[in-house]
């Protein structure tokens, strides 16, 4: 049992999944873990649950901790399956929990697990609603807050207040990472990895979400934590306010005023001279830029720079008169991630017609990127002359502020 054992009466039966390397769409590099909780007080509380394929290493820690039998409660704070996808499975083995979700998690639940569960299990959950309680005793509380649409509609954090320790708050998704480790805690891994799987995180799943975040910080930051307890990678007891400090810097759409992000993809080399132009006359500025062909990139990786990048730069030659692939799907991406506060422009090349150029800027727009009126669109190969980009690269620093 001791090394599940986070703190007194804390215990981790979450899987550690070092294997996955795609989690739908996004590249988790380091793995990732699906974690969840036990609580004990005179009542015996489990949070959350696992991805379905990983049931019996979940079943086998929860056995090391308890009965099962034993457990009282069985708080549901997300419904995703990553989270959930045990459920039907879960309870068979805890005939005396009491089962609980917030309203949207009840209706979730249901939706999901249909063709498994008794439609009077879902009658029995108990909805919890903003400020709701639960005493487990030996001075643990319990208090739900849900957090609608961040990021699904039924999600919810679990805060424990303890008079004889710690504060804790079980919040699922928010604060997490795609991270494999032995080590449970921030201050036993390497806190650059971390952070850069938290950063990347959030990029890639809550940035969309950034105005619902910005106006949920402040409920959060109220309570008095000592203990941040997510759903992926570690949990935070030594870098607390380090972590919720960048979800309020990321929320708020701040930036490195100066950098630039060029994306794009190229056919027969003419894009691809006109991106290397562009990065060898804004590195001469002295301007922090990156350049990322998406052949080779991830576009997981990508957004994670675009999220931090003052201007983004997107480049694509035209195929049948619209966007290369890969252009076209990186742009559908960034689209419905929406990174704030960017100065956008458009590049590329063509033969025989055009059109790439053209709905790359009109795919910014829609996101609100501020996108330069002025574009590069180079028929065939560029002419020496044709790579000559101050004048551009001057109004976009201009623009860039």
């Amino acid at each position: 049992m001791t090394h599940l054992e986070l703190m007194k009466d804390i215990y981790y039966v979450g899987y550690i999944d070092w294997e996955v390397r795609n989690f739908h769409g996004y590249s988790t590099h380091r793995g990732s873990s699906y974690n969840a909780y036990i609580v004990k007080g005179e009542k015996t509380v489990l949070i959350d649950a696992v991805k379905r394929p990983y049931f019996e290493s979940f079943l086998k820690s929860i056995k090391a901790v308890c009965d099962p039998a034993e457990i009282d409660y069985y708080i549901t704070n997300h419904v995703e399956m990553d989270h959930s996808g045990s459920f039907p499975l879960i309870i068979k083995h805890l005939p005396n929990a009491e089962l609980i979700a917030s309203q949207r998690g009840v209706d979730a639940l249901k939706a999901h697990f249909h063709e498994e569960v008794e439609e009077d299990l879902f009658n029995k959950i108990r909805a919890v609603k903003e400020g709701d309680t639960l005493d487990i005793g030996n001075g643990k509380k319990f208090t739900f807050v849900p957090i609608p649409m961040i990021h699904w509609p039924d999600s919810m954090v679990s805060f424990m207040s303890d008079e004889n320790g710690k504060n804790v708050l079980f919040c699922n998704d928010a604060f997490g990472q795609h991270y494999a480790t032995s080590k449970r805690w921030d201050d036993e891994n390497d806190l650059c990895e971390v952070m850069e799987e938290a950063e990347k995180y959030y990029a890639n799943i809550l940035l969309h979400l950034s105005g619902l975040i910005a106006k949920a910080l402040p409920k959060v930051g109220a309570l008095p934590i000592d203990i941040i307890c997510p759903s992926h990678g570690v949990c935070w007891r030594s870098n607390i306010g380090k972590i919720i400090d960048a979800y309020k810097k990321w929320s708020a759409g701040e930036i490195d005023k100066n950098s630039v992000l060029i994306v794009y993809d190229t056919m027969w080399e003419s894009t691809s001279k006109i991106a290397k132009a562009l990065f060898k006359e804004i590195s001469h500025r002295s301007i922090p830029v990156k350049r990322y062909r998406l052949t080779n990139a991830d576009y997981s990786d990508v957004i994670t720079e675009a999220m931090k990048a003052r201007a983004i730069l997107v480049g694509s030659p035209t195929l049948n008169n619209g966007l290369y692939p890969t252009v076209a799907e990186y742009l559908s991406y960034q689209k419905g991630l929406k990174p704030m506060n960017k100065i956008g422009l458009a590049f590329g090349s063509y033969g025989w017609g055009g059109g790439a150029v053209k709905e790359i800027a009109e795919i910014m727009k829609a996101t609100k990127i501020d996108v330069l009126d002025e574009t590069i669109e180079i028929k065939f190969v560029p002419k020496p002359e044709d790579l000559d980009f101050k004048e551009i690269i001057d109004k976009l620093i201009e623009k860039m502020g």
